[in-house]
């Protein structure tokens, strides 16, 4: 079996801009214009949330949406939303077919994320699991924590958890949670069971997985 990629960067420490990049999106209101399909993929959402009760579970990159199958599962009086901008990871949904209590969105998180604030929406818990780590130097603020997007996320609020196989990734989603005035716990994660493909594959390549849990 071949092995997961594993991280590889020249960045072996928080990177030294990150104070100033998530200072300067917590501080200043974003005002890209929304994408299209984004709004009409929110509006089809909470057409569909209309009638339904329990709490809310946000579910965001979902890919195939294996975990909000899972998620669904385990939590059959909550009501799960899994939202990725990719319709050929969506198209390829367990073909087994979703519980009634969840839903899965093609969509921009970015955009998603301020609708769903603008909305008021209080989900319960969110998850964000195994993020692309962007791993070069230059590639700050494609990180989650290093986005404008990352105001909106913290917005939301909720039990946060995000995942991944880069400590160094936890490590400045931590620290951009504090800076926004929120503390978190990270530790090291073993899954019983894995929950996205991801996890899987670099699990069974004995690479080591990180939590971050954050109450908002």
């Amino acid at each position: 079996m071949p092995h997961a990629r594993r991280i590889v960067s020249t960045q072996q420490a928080l990177h030294e801009n990150l104070d100033a990049t998530v200072l300067k999106h917590l501080n200043n209101r974003w005002q890209k214009p929304m994408t299209e399909h984004t709004l009409e993929a929110f509006k089809d959402t909470e057409t569909w949330l209309r009638g339904k009760t329990g709490e809310l579970i946000l579910d965001s990159c979902c890919g195939y949406g294996e975990s909000t199958r899972w998620l669904a599962i385990k939590n059959p009086s909550a009501v799960i939303i899994g939202i990725d901008k990719s319709a050929n990871r969506l198209n390829k949904k367990d073909k087994n077919g979703l519980p009634s209590n969840c839903k899965l969105v093609r969509a921009d998180v970015k955009d998603f994320w301020r609708l769903a604030v603008e909305a008021d929406w209080q989900p319960t818990e969110h998850y964000l699991l195994y993020p692309n780590p962007y791993p070069k130097p230059s590639q700050l603020n494609s990180r989650w924590h290093g986005s404008p997007a990352f105001t909106s996320l913290v917005n939301l609020g909720g039990s946060i958890k995000v995942r991944t196989n880069w400590d160094i990734y936890i490590k400045e989603f931590s620290k951009a949670l504090q800076l926004s005035g929120h503390d978190s716990t990270f530790a090291q994660y073993f899954p019983s069971p894995s929950i996205t493909a991801f996890e899987r594959k670099y699990h069974n390549d004995g690479q080591p997985l990180w939590q971050l849990t954050c109450q908002i």
